[in-house]
């Protein structure tokens, strides 16, 4: 089972072993370590994965469940 833990103010960890990323077409991207990280900035030079951009650009995106 995969779990994903969405970073205040910064990516989306994702951390399981049964998990592939595909992009619109289902064509899949290499997953190179685990756990890894999604973008949620939109200014990473490695989509969809995260390269720390967030911090340089000052992302605020404090997302909580339930409200």
């Amino acid at each position: 089972m995969a779990t994903i833990r969405i970073r205040d103010n910064g990516p989306c960890l994702v951390d399981g072993d049964d998990v592939r990323v595909v992009d619109a077409d289902g064509n899949e991207f290499p997953i190179t370590r685990r756990p890894f990280t999604l973008c949620r900035c939109g200014h990473s030079e490695n989509k969809p994965f995260c390269d720390g951009s967030h911090n340089r650009e000052g992302f605020e995106a404090a997302t909580r469940a339930g409200g």
